[in-house]
């Protein structure tokens, strides 16, 4: 069989080396993403955001559970710092997760982001589709956890839950980074801490001045958890499916919109790289370019021409 084929049929190393070419960009991998998800329903996406030591990872791993105790087949992307030598995740998560490391109806997968804003890697959308064609039905995105700049789980997950934990002020930097904004459900994470219900009298403050002033379009839910006793975890999956339940068909298409043009961005990104590298057809202009015997613009033009060609 090939490898459409295998990771159809459940093949985990298959899967892994497609994402893996994804990851890396290869021209092949993109084509043959557009192929597997021809006419396979999207996966529910859920994107889990905060600051730092909120406890994302151990929330992911407690969702993970609920759903496989359900039967869901579960896809897991845990987007870390890269490594500053080979540009790869750290893949802390990953560590914390080896629970799920035998079970054949999870997935795990850490990105770098290797320079990507926004508390994403740039082949996340892809990677999420892939996950989704392999017939994970439900996607759980854990951001980098740069504190103030995750907005960008918002475009790829159908129901983003902000994350934060008493003490620290995070209540507070949710507002300013624009988290508050993005969120579907708010979460108090280690809610058996001193200053649990403060944060909590802060965050529904916050969401009653949005909503005085017309910026809340939606009631969002606050839900306190403990994620390493599993206190809490059931209602705020609860709210995680009440809030994809609740979203309007126009806001649903949005999103789809935003994920395919993420897909076809990466794709476009992809055989540019590989169009430009020695060796490629259109390595002589990025030569060119370099030189400064061409322009970036005459160069790019000359570029997509190339490209087109191949569309």
């Amino acid at each position: 069989m090939g490898r459409r084929e295998l990771i159809r049929a459940g093949d985990h190393r298959a899967l892994a080396g497609l994402i893996r070419d994804l990851d890396d960009g290869v021209p092949a991998a993109a084509r043959e993403l557009q192929d597997l998800t021809a006419g396979v329903p999207a996966p529910f996406v859920v994107g889990v955001t905060g600051p730092p030591g909120a406890g994302k990872s151990t929330l992911v791993d407690g969702l993970c559970r609920l759903l496989r105790g359900r039967g869901a087949r579960v896809g897991i992307v845990a987007v870390d710092p890269s490594s500053p030598v080979g540009g790869g995740a750290v893949l802390g998560d990953r560590v914390r997760m080896q629970e799920h490391a035998t079970d054949a109806g999870v997935f795990i997968r850490s990105l770098g982001t290797r320079g990507a804003g926004g508390g994403l890697s740039s082949s996340a959308a892809q990677v999420v589709a892939a996950l989704g064609a392999a017939g994970f039905s439900t996607i759980l995105v854990e951001t980098v956890g740069v504190g103030q700049a995750e907005v960008d789980v918002a475009v790829l997950a159908d129901v983003t839950a902000v994350v934060t934990v008493p003490g620290l002020g995070d209540e507070v930097q949710a507002l300013k980074a624009g988290l508050l904004e993005i969120a579907d459900v708010l979460v108090v994470n280690k809610a058996d801490r001193p200053g649990a219900e403060q944060a909590l009298r802060d965050l529904n403050g916050m969401l009653e001045l949005r909503r005085l002033t017309g910026a809340l379009a939606a009631d969002v839910p606050i839900v306190r958890t403990v994620a390493t006793t599993g206190e809490g975890l059931s209602e705020l999956l609860a709210a995680i499916e009440t809030a994809r339940d609740a979203q309007p068909d126009g806001r649903s298409e949005g999103r789809a919109v935003r994920r395919v043009t993420q897909l076809l961005l990466g794709r476009l990104a992809a055989d540019a790289r590989a169009a430009l590298a020695p060796g490629g057809p259109a390595a002589a202009l990025a030569v060119e370019v370099a030189a400064g015997t061409r322009d970036t613009k005459s160069a790019l033009r000359d570029l997509m021409d190339q490209l087109r060609e191949r569309y």
